[in-house]
C-alpha cells in the first residue's frame, strides 16, 4: 500500500504519453498543497491534480470536479504568471526516486521563449510542488522550508533546488552484479528489507511479492539464500526493470471481498486469498485507491475546529447531567418531611419542653414513628421547619428535572451534529452545520469584512431502489427536517435508527405499498447514515409519514411518533444506486 518509485513510474508513462505536448489552461489551488491543472492536449481536456498533503501526497489524472478558493493563494497566482499557457515539454521521473519533473516552455514579459520546471517531490511529510527555473534556482514553492524547519535542505525562493540524497539508496536502474554481491547479499536482514532498504523506488509490498515469484518468503533472513535462490532473485528483478524500461505496467488493486488492500503498478501474486483486479490506467488505480482517503481526510481537516467545539460542550454538558443526577437523588426523601410535618401538626401537644424527639403512629403507615424536634421550638414551629425542607427539596426536584430535560436535549442535538461531521463530504455540508452550531448559540458566528462566495446549499442523498423507488437520505438537521415535512407527502414512508443519532431515509412511493427489497434497502441506508455505522445489525424504526409530528419548539430533525414498525438492517450499503454522480463515487469507496 504504497506510493512507490514504480507507481510514479507508471504514472509519468501515461502523463508523458497524453499530455506532453498540450498546454496548460487553467491553474486552480482548491487546498492549500493542492494544484490542479487543465491541460488541453490533440483536442482532449485533461485534469492533472497534484497534491503535498503531508499525510496523503498523490499525483494522477483526475475527472472529479473539485472547488476553488474564491480568492486564488498566492503560489497559484504565480504559477498562473509564469506557467498560464505554458506548453509541456516532458514528464520525467528522477531514477526511480519519488520525484517528477514537468518540462514546461513559455513566453517571458519580454516575449523570449523559457523554460521552467515544476518539480514534484512525493515525499510523505516532506512532500512538496516546487517551481524551478532554467537555471535551477527556486522560483517558488507550495511550502516553504527554512533553516529552522529542516537542517538537511532548505526550500525558499532564490535558493538553487537539488534532491537530498538521505537515504543513500541504489539506483535499481545502475544495479550491478557486484552491488548484488558485495552489498545486498551480505545484509543481515530480511530478504524484502534488502530489497526496500536499499534499493530506491521499491515498497515493502513490491519487495515481499518479487521474493514470492521467486518462491521464497520475504521475511526470511538473506543469509537463507542458496545460490539458486541469488540467481533467481537478481533475475526476476532484471524482468521487472526491464518491464519498467518498456513502460510495460499492470496497474492494479487487490480486494480482499469489497475491500481493496493494496496497490501497484504490476499485478500481484502474493495474495493468495484475494483478487487482484486490473486496471487499464494508473490514475485510475490512485484515485479508486486514494479518493475517498483524500477527501476524508481533507473534511476531517476541515471539520477539526466544529469537532472539537461540538467535543467540548458534549463533555459540558455530560458533566451537568451527572452533577443533576446527583442533586435529584438528594431530594428523593423529600415525602418524609412532608409526613413529619403533619404528624407534628396532629400531635404535637404530646411533646414537653424539654423533648428532643416525638413517637407516635403514622397514620399512612400505622406503624410507629420517631421523629427528631428542636426543644427549643414549638410543634408548630418544628412542623414549619419540616413543612420548609419538604417543599425547598420539591422545588429543587421540578427545577432539577426541568433542567435535566434541557441537558438531555442538548446532548442528543450535540450527538446528532457529530453524527452530520461523520456524513459530510463536502465543504457546503460543514457549512450547514456550522450555521446550525451558530443558531443554537454552541458557537459563535464568524464574521468577516470582506464580502465572500455564497453559500452552496447542501442537497440530500438521492438514491434508486433496486425497485426503482426514490430514496432520500438527510445529510444533516435541517434536511431531515425538509425531507420529513416538504419533500415526503403522508403515504411516504420514514425510517430512522432507533434509539441514536441519524439521518431521515424517506422512501416515495408514489401511492403504492413498495416491495420487501425496498424497505430493507432504506433500512440498510437508515443504519449506514447513523451511530450504528458498522455494526451487523441496526434497529430501524419506520412508519408512514403522516404518523411523524414535530413537537412544538423541538430543534431540527426531532420528531416525534407513536405508532411505528420495527427491522433489523444491516449498514452495508452496497448494491443501492445512488442517483448523483459524485456522491456515488464516494459510497462506493466508502461503504466497505
Amino acid at each position: 500500500m504504497a506510493f512507490d518509485g514504480f507507481t510514479i513510474a507508471a504514472l509519468v508513462s501515461e502523463m508523458d504519453a497524453k499530455l506532453t505536448g498540450g498546454h496548460i489552461q487553467k491553474i486552480a489551488q482548491p487546498e492549500a498543497d493542492e494544484l490542479l491543472l487543465s491541460i488541453k492536449n490533440n483536442k482532449t481536456q485533461y485534469k492533472l491534480q497534484i497534491s503535498a498533503s503531508p499525510s496523503l501526497p498523490l499525483i494522477h489524472l483526475t475527472n472529479s470536479p473539485k472547488p476553488s478558493p474564491f480568492t486564488a493563494p498566492g503560489f497559484c497566482m504565480l504559477l498562473r504568471k509564469h506557467l498560464g499557457g505554458a506548453k509541456i515539454l516532458s514528464f520525467e521521473q528522477v531514477g526511480l526516486e519519488r520525484v517528477i519533473r514537468i518540462q514546461l516552455e513559455n513566453l517571458n514579459e519580454l516575449g523570449d521563449v523559457v523554460q521552467k520546471s515544476l518539480m514534484v517531490e512525493i515525499m510523505g511529510k516532506h512532500s512538496n510542488i516546487i517551481l524551478v527555473d532554467e537555471k535551477n534556482t527556486i522560483v517558488d514553492s507550495i511550502k516553504h522550508i527554512n533553516g529552522l524547519t529542516s537542517s538537511v535542505r532548505q526550500v525558499l525562493p532564490g535558493l538553487d533546488y537539488f534532491i537530498p540524497n538521505t537515504q543513500h539508496k541504489i539506483n535499481p536502474y545502475e544495479v550491478t552484479t557486484n552491488d548484488w554481491n558485495e552489498t545486498l547479499f551480505i545484509k543481515p536482514v530480511s530478504i524484502a528489507k534488502m530489497l526496500y532498504g536499499s534499493l530506491s523506488g521499491f515498497s515493502s509490498s513490491l519487495s515481499h511479492e518479487l521474493a514470492y515469484r521467486c518462491r521464497l518468503d520475504g521475511d526470511a533472513p538473506t543469509a537463507s539464500l542458496n545460490g539458486n535462490d541469488k540467481s533467481a532473485l537478481m533475475e526476476r528483478f532484471r524482468s521487472l526493470m526491464q518491464k519498467t524500461k518498456e513502460k510495460d505496467f499492470s496497474p492494479c488493486i487487490v480486494f480482499r471481498g469489497a475491500k481493496p488492500i493494496d496497490f501497484g503498478a504490476f499485478s500481484f501474486t502474493m495474495y493468495t486469498d484475494c483478487t487482484c483486479k486490473i486496471y487499464e490506467s494508473m490514475s485510475e488505480v490512485v484515485e479508486t485507491f486514494y479518493g475517498e482517503k483524500d477527501t476524508l481526510e481533507r473534511i476531517r481537516q476541515k471539520s477539526i475546529d466544529l469537532r472539537k467545539s461540538v467535543t467540548n460542550i458534549l463533555e459540558r454538558n455530560y458533566k451537568k447531567r451527572d452533577m443533576q443526577y446527583k442533586q435529584l437523588k438528594k431530594t428523593e426523601g423529600k415525602e418524609k418531611y412532608k409526613v413529619y410535618g403533619e404528624l407534628l401538626t396532629t400531635y404535637g401537644y404530646q411533646l414537653s419542653e424539654t423533648d428532643t424527639s416525638l413517637t407516635c403512629v403514622n397514620y399512612y403507615n400505622n406503624e410507629e414513628i420517631t421523629i427528631p424536634v428542636d426543644e427549643t421550638m414549638t410543634a408548630i414551629e418544628n412542623a414549619n421547619k419540616y413543612f420548609a425542607r419538604y417543599n425547598k427539596l420539591k422545588r429543587t426536584e421540578e427545577a432539577v428535572k426541568e433542567q435535566q430535560e434541557e441537558t438531555e436535549e442538548t446532548i442528543t442535538h450535540l450527538e446528532s451534529i457529530m453524527t452530520e461531521l461523520d456524513i459530510a463530504r463536502k465543504e457546503e455540508d460543514l457549512l450547514v452545520i456550522r450555521q446550525e452550531l451558530s443558531d443554537f448559540g454552541y458557537m459563535k458566528e464568524k464574521r468577516s469584512g470582506k464580502k465572500g462566495k455564497p453559500i452552496k446549499k447542501s442537497k440530500p442523498l438521492h438514491f434508486i431502489s433496486s425497485d426503482g423507488y426514490d430514496i432520500f437520505v438527510g445529510k444533516n438537521n435541517y434536511q431531515n427536517d425538509e425531507l420529513t415535512f416538504k419533500t415526503a407527502t403522508g403515504n411516504d414512508w420514514w425510517f430512522h435508527a432507533k434509539n441514536m443519532p441519524g439521518s431521515h431515509v424517506i422512501v416515495k412511493t408514489n401511492g403504492e405499498e413498495p416491495p420487501i427489497k425496498t424497505f430493507e434497502e432504506a433500512g440498510s441506508l437508515a443504519a449506514y447514515f447513523s451511530k450504528g455505522k458498522g455494526a451487523d445489525k441496526v434497529e430501524i424504526d419506520y412508519t408512514q409519514k403522516k404518523n411523524v409530528k414535530k413537537p412544538n419548539g423541538g430543534k431540527p430533525g426531532f420528531v416525534v411518533y407513536y405508532t411505528n414498525y420495527s427491522l433489523m438492517a444491516s449498514s452495508h450499503i452496497e448494491g443501492i444506486r445512488c442517483v448523483n454522480a459524485e456522491d456515488s463515487v464516494f459510497l462506493e469507496r466508502s461503504y466497505v
